[in-house]
């Protein structure tokens, strides 16, 4: 453990370096994913201003949803970045390189891949809205909750990650994923962002059984709201939303062992 830790650190430093070393360009581009992000909450933002909720949603109550889906992104890209973008280190011959080294072949992706100015601007969003928002919604704060908060953003980092460890793993039959990426999760992740029960009931057993972000963002936050829309779901899942998240990377993770044995080189 302590060997990987150093490695992580290691990568982060070189990491960082490399990206700050044009200081205004890092700053630059990590506020542009910031203003990237945040131009879709303003807009609903500017929408509510006539219609006041959606589906008795107010603004308080949808920037805390809005504040899961970032943080997790946030931190699901220090992590899993070389995951999202497995298809070109295949293609580029990259995943050769890191096959011939002394180290578990996904230690080594989940260790190198981060984006930082990525993950500043969608970390630091995610927190802006948290703290905008978590002091208004009515939530009383106890240890408990606090513990089922942070469990339940390290499980929809890890749902996020096991989704693209699934994408990963098919990388290695037909090398490009990108198609399958922009419909799975790209634009999962567009119908997430706003309550599960505005949706028809295709996409809602789509997001909670299929590419489940419902357990990201939507169950965690009804943990603490309990809103009424709640009633048209079991009330079980809101408990299970904090281990759903090791449950998929651990399916995810036996996909990739067994998928691992059919690659093949792109020769490049």
């Amino acid at each position: 453990m302590r060997d990987i830790l150093s490695l992580f650190f290691a990568y982060a430093k070189s990491g960082l370096k490399s990206r700050f070393q044009y200081k205004l360009d890092a700053i630059v581009t990590t506020f542009a994913v910031f203003l990237r992000e945040a131009g879709g909450i303003i807009a609903m933002y500017l929408a509510l201003l006539k219609f006041d909720t959606i589906n008795d949603w107010n603004i308080d109550e949808l920037l805390f949803l809005f504040s899961l889906i970032f943080i997790t992104y946030g931190i699901f890209i220090v992590f899993f970045m070389a995951l999202r973008d497995f298809s070109d280190w295949i293609k580029h011959g990259d995943f050769d390189r890191v096959m011939l080294r002394p180290r578990g072949l996904l230690t080594q992706l989940v260790l190198c891949g981060a984006d930082w100015l990525a993950a500043l601007g969608h970390g630091t969003l995610g927190i802006v809205l948290f703290v905008i928002s978590a002091s208004r919604v009515g939530i009383q704060w106890n240890p408990a909750m606090a513990v089922y908060y942070i469990i339940a953003v390290i499980s929809g980092v890890l749902i996020q990650g096991a989704i693209f460890l699934f994408f990963s793993s098919i990388s290695f039959y037909v090398v490009e994923t990108g198609s399958l990426k922009e419909i799975f999760y790209w634009n999962m992740r567009k119908f997430a962002i706003y309550p599960l029960s505005i949706y028809n009931r295709v996409i809602q057993s789509v997001l909670i059984f299929v590419v489940p972000f419902a357990f990201v963002n939507y169950f965690p936050a009804q943990f603490f709201l309990r809103k009424a829309d709640m009633a048209a779901y079991p009330e079980w899942l809101m408990y299970i939303s904090p281990v759903v998240g090791v449950m998929l990377y651990l399916l995810a993770y036996s996909f990739w062992r067994f998928s691992l044995r059919f690659y093949k080189s792109t020769g490049n």
